[in-house]
């Protein structure tokens, strides 16, 4: 019986081999027809291109089994081949005939497949910070580009690229940001490097109507509705628009230097009621005062104190909105005129304008259409050149609010869109002279990899290191052809853009795309952004949630870990740094590092 087992053991052993064996072949035959892609590369990514193409072949088959028969022995596994695939499979194969791996010098062996990724990341985002591998990206404010102390704050708290969005302000305010980026980092003495986003082709919604010059000034209440606590405002001859309430511009400088504490200020309001404010303190140019009474001012409004007499200045205009709900028909236009407000329940339907005039071309009857980040999600219902009527099918139990520039997305439709175009040259000069890398929007395929190197020729860029944003289902599907172009720059790397590619691919399949495309960038050596809103409500309130600490633990796994601004930003910054040190100490990639643990261990042991 036990010289059956071993027989069967032999056999299975043998088979193994064989199949080891064919599948280095596989390998090596894949290797030699896509040559030309290879030999394409920039000189420093020749192996690491191969190492992909390798992965691929790998990967091409269902080797399931294979791994289940090989853990079932304790023998080394494939399962974390990545960045050395034939060193891994030549080890593997010695394990099962019980003699050493040979490496030929055109096998990459698993310290250099390492060490390549390494080297790769360390080029484009700078030396790694003592304590953690993963490097901290900051999205910079509009206010970086007038705020110096603000930078130098990020910078010393440990920021290791800035990243400067080309989808906001201007190329004035890009130049101010970077160049306080680099006084920062001389300064510090800290590296600290240059992102600059290109914003591509992303779909958004048109203008609607604005809607009235208005601030709402409301008292807090107790629960039978007394007023306990006066709303406070801040009026200032300062001229700029009201910010929620709490600062009120108005016409004259002066009336506000006559103003005293105790003085009130009499007015109607935008509803015909009388109304006062009590002015309870005073500064530069500025004056406080409180309101015991809901009260709406508008533009204009005057304000009248012991006969002295101005008036509120310019407000900002209230965004205004459609409100949707299931079964309500969207009509999207081409047509970019102020579209009218509409709520469910209204005669006739909504119409809002689409910017971007292609997709009329390629969008389909049944096609999906997602809005404001998947919030509102629909179907197509008929198409013409100028509109697409869709109807909701997902919005939020009491109808969901759909505003202007808000993002729509089309997984279902083919749309032919250059990811960078003459309009980006502004922001490319300013990248040019003053970046280190500039990231690309919406890549679709390996054709918008090769424009953007066209363009980085163009105004003299090609130094620039280029990072991928894969934020669409369409990328996702061609990434290792958009890897092997990209791979012709010396400095590459890939941003997984994890919100635009959870509305394309579903959220109930983001963790399994995102695992492959890691899997993927490993494997070319390439670094990773983890990017999209990791821990955003610890940046935005000042208080993380338990969930998006587990995410930003999972960052680990990338090169870099993405934040986006917010008014807690030092403290999200300070939070993932700690993780990152910490979980530094027990992953790498998908390698536990198997240090010794004290959490339960006997400490007299």
């Amino acid at each position: 019986m036990v010289s059956d087992e071993i027989q069967r053991e032999q056999i299975d052993r043998a088979a193994i081999s064989a199949e080891l064996a064919g599948l280095e072949d596989h390998i090596r035959q894949m290797e030699k027809r896509r040559a030309p892609d290879i030999e394409a590369v920039h000189v420093a990514h020749l192996r690491d291109a191969v190492n992909l193409v390798d992965y691929l072949a790998l990967r091409r088959g269902d080797i399931s089994q294979l791994q289940r028969w090989l853990g079932a022995r304790g023998l080394s596994s494939l399962g974390r081949c990545e960045p050395h695939v034939l060193a891994t499979v030549e080890s593997v194969r010695a394990a099962v005939d019980g003699t050493a791996p040979s490496f030929g010098p055109a096998i990459q062996t698993f310290e250099e497949g390492r060490a390549a990724l390494d080297d790769n990341t360390d080029a484009l985002f700078g030396p790694r910070p003592r304590g953690r591998v993963p490097r901290i990206m900051v999205t910079l404010p509009t206010e970086a580009a007038g705020d110096y102390p603000m930078v130098k704050h990020l910078v010393s708290l440990g920021m290791d690229v800035a990243r400067i969005n080309g989808a906001h302000d201007g190329p004035a305010a890009w130049e101010r940001m970077a160049r306080h980026v680099r006084q920062a980092s001389a300064e510090i003495g800290r590296s600290c490097r240059i992102s600059m986003d290109l914003p591509g082709p992303k779909l958004r919604t048109g203008p609607l109507h604005e809607g009235p010059q208005i601030v709402k000034l409301r008292p807090e209440r107790d629960l039978r509705g007394v007023p306990i606590t006066p709303a406070v405002t801040t009026l200032t001859g300062h001229s700029m628009p009201a910010n929620g309430g709490t600062v009120l511009p108005v016409d004259s400088s002066s009336w506000i230097a006559r103003r005293q504490p105790g003085d009130k200020i009499n007015f109607v309001d935008a509803r015909g009621s009388h109304r006062q404010l009590r002015v309870i303190g005073t500064g530069l140019g500025t004056c406080e005062a409180e309101i015991w009474d809901t009260t709406y001012l508008e533009t204009g409004v005057a304000l009248s104190c012991h006969g002295d007499v101005t008036h509120v200045g310019e407000l900002a205009r209230i965004p205004q909105f459609h409100l949707l709900r299931v079964g309500d028909t969207l009509v999207l236009t081409r047509d970019l005129h102020p579209a009218v407000p509409w709520r469910h329940g209204q005669p006739g339907c909504p119409r809002i304008g689409c910017t971007f005039p292609a997709a009329f071309a390629a969008a389909r009857k049944g096609h999906r259409i997602l809005l404001d980040d998947g919030k509102v999600a629909g179907i197509i219902e008929d198409a013409t050149p100028d509109e697409l009527h869709v109807r909701i099918l997902t919005a939020g139990a009491k109808g969901s609010r759909l505003r202007s520039e808000k993002g729509i997305n089309l997984p279902d439709t083919d749309l032919v869109a250059a990811a960078v175009s003459d309009a980006d040259l502004p922001l490319l000069e300013v990248a040019a002279a003053h970046a280190d890398m500039v990231a690309v929007s919406f890549v679709r395929h390996e054709s918008d990899v090769d424009d953007i190197h066209r363009y980085l020729k163009r105004v003299r860029a090609e130094h620039l290191g280029l990072v991928l944003k894969i934020e669409t289902t369409a990328a996702f599907a061609r990434l290792p052809e958009i890897l092997l172009h990209a791979m012709r720059s010396r400095l590459v790397g890939v941003m997984i853009a994890r919100g635009d590619l959870a509305v394309e691919a579903g959220y109930e399949r983001l963790a399994e795309v995102q695992e492959e495309i890691l899997w993927l960038c490993e494997a070319a050596h390439l670094p990773v952004i983890w990017a999209t809103e990791v821990l955003d409500q610890l940046a935005r309130t000042g208080k993380p949630s338990r969930a998006e600490v587990t995410d930003a633990a999972m960052g680990q796994r990338a090169e870099c870990v993405m934040l986006n601004k917010g008014p807690h930003i030092d403290s999200a910054m300070v939070v993932l740094d700690d993780i990152l040190r910490r979980m530094s100490r027990h992953q790498r990639k998908k390698t536990p590092l198997l240090h010794p643990l004290r959490s339960w261990a006997d400490p007299s042991v």
